[in-house]
């Protein structure tokens, strides 16, 4: 992690905002119900937080202990179902499957290779019918496209286009 994200989380509750607006728009669009959501790189909660708060199972994800402890008390304040784990990305390996996976500005920090490894690792996550729900660098989608292409199942480009990369993975 180049930036000290600890450090930021422990300075500022939500110090990265509200949810990202398109992927709440868009996830609001596709009328899930109870899902199981895998958001890596999750902070502080911000796109976790609101998900539970909508009915979901999510799971939490990041390199950062004090991000990942504030997610957790908010969501116990709140009665919310998500769980944590603080862990490196680049080695973590889902437990399961899920609906959604979630990657909201996160594998931009990683540097070409192992950003690569990291995405062809996670995406087996999902569920047939499920969707990857991705934002990053503009500059970086035509990599995850390539990855989708090379990966063992057909997935559905819905949206790729200014730094959003939204795919369902159609088996």
């Amino acid at each position: 992690m180049a930036y000290n994200y600890d450090a930021l989380y422990a300075s500022e509750p939500h110090a990265l905002g509200a949810q990202t607006k398109d992927i709440a728009t868009f996830l609001d669009g596709l009328a899930l119900l109870g899902a199981r959501i895998l958001d890596v790189g999750c902070g502080q909660g911000r796109d976790a937080l609101p998900l539970a708060r909508a009915g979901h199972d999510v799971t939490g994800v990041d390199l950062s202990p004090t991000g990942v402890n504030d997610m957790i008390v908010d969501a116990e304040r709140e009665g919310l179902s998500i769980i944590g784990h603080v862990a490196d990305i680049t080695a973590y390996r889902p437990d399961g499957h899920f609906d959604v996976l979630l990657i909201d500005r996160t594998l931009h920090m990683l540097d070409h290779a192992p950003r690569a490894a990291t995405f062809a690792a996670l995406i087996p996550c999902v569920t047939e019918g499920g969707w990857l729900v991705l934002a990053d660098e503009t500059s970086n989608l035509a990599g995850f496209r390539v990855a989708l292409q090379r990966d063992d199942r057909t997935w559905d480009i819905d949206r790729c286009a200014k730094g959003l990369l939204f795919a369902q993975n159609k088996g």
